[in-house]
């Protein structure tokens, strides 16, 4: 189908064009098809009427219906695989692990766990599926310099496995600013058709676009850039069948006197981008506690797991 072609040759669109339209983020037939005239406009450094002939003509090529039959949904979701955390608790509150072709986001503050469940799937993901694991690589996209080589060589030994063939399964690359951390997800669509990605994580999510867009008018670019980059991670878990997990910051509610430092950063935006949601906090000692918050198909609950040398486990 259209999805399949080269944006240069969508009607209308050159190689000048095309580069400015992958360099926003445009880059295949569907993008451009449903992209609003002016944000396309703007993108391509072209008149509205320009960018609504371009719309068009990807509308002629591209698969837009949306349309599908319950039955093709079902297959679709018989691929669907699920991936341990580490914790029989935890995988049980999920539904038996961490889904592929699926965002989950863990929140809470510092020192709940989040950087730490990171590590210890991208160890996990390489085991095989009848351990809980997918067998495949992870990426990881660092953007506070969180990620620890050595602390995935603790987790391995605990796993009894080789830390030095682990590691080399493990992509890590450092996202320096809002933009690049985009970059870097696309550019992970591209690895998983080279290398097995079974796993993307971003740790965390929300940090740039936090610190980069400040005060209410900057709210809105804010929202829409990270609107994009959860709509490439959520491409990228349906299409290549991954487990994607986001870590995101927490901030306390406007409307406490001493404020609550439970509400994710992000707002709606991430919140319907994130399939399922974990609120997690500390608890005494290595224990720490995680309560699903939201989900399509399962219910609230809670689940208690540690954080050891060893990595994630039971209580």
């Amino acid at each position: 189908m259209g999805a399949e072609i080269d944006i240069e040759e969508i009607e209308g669109v050159g190689k000048a064009i095309a580069d400015k339209l992958r360099e926003a983020g445009y880059l295949d037939v569907l993008s451009i098809a449903v992209a609003p005239e002016s944000a396309l406009a703007e993108a391509a450094d072209i008149g509205v009427n320009t960018a609504k002939k371009i719309i068009l003509a990807a509308r002629k090529e591209a698969d837009i219906g949306g349309f599908e039959t319950g039955d093709v949904v079902f297959e679709r979701r018989g691929k669907m695989k699920k991936l341990t955390t580490g914790s029989k608790q935890l995988d049980d509150l999920l539904g038996g692990g961490l889904e592929t072709q699926a965002i989950t986001e863990f929140f809470g503050a510092f020192g709940s766990g989040k950087t730490q469940l990171a590590h210890h799937l991208s160890v996990t993901v390489g085991l095989p599926e009848e351990e809980g694991g997918l067998q495949g690589h992870s990426v990881i996209i660092d953007t506070e310099n969180t990620f620890r080589p050595d602390r995935i060589a603790q987790i391995a030994k605990g796993l009894d496995l080789d830390p030095q063939e682990v590691l080399k399964t493990i992509h890590v690359a450092r996202a320096y600013n809002s933009s690049h951390q985009i970059l870097l997800a696309e550019k992970a669509i591209e690895m998983s058709t080279e290398i097995p990605i079974k796993l993307i994580v971003v740790d965390s999510l929300t940090s740039h676009f936090r610190s980069e867009f400040l005060g209410r008018g900057a709210l809105a670019e804010r929202q829409q850039l990270l609107n994009k980059h959860m709509r490439t991670l959520l491409k990228a878990a349906e299409i290549h069948n991954v487990v994607v997990v986001v870590s995101n910051q927490v901030m306390a509610k406007p409307d406490t006197f001493f404020g609550d430092p439970t509400t994710p950063i992000g707002g709606h935006i991430v919140g319907h981008n994130s399939t399922f949601r974990i609120y997690l906090r500390k608890s005494k000692g290595d224990k720490r506690i995680a309560r699903l918050i939201d989900s399509p198909n399962l219910p609230e609950g809670e689940a208690v797991f540690t954080v050891t040398e060893k990595g994630i486990g039971d209580a």
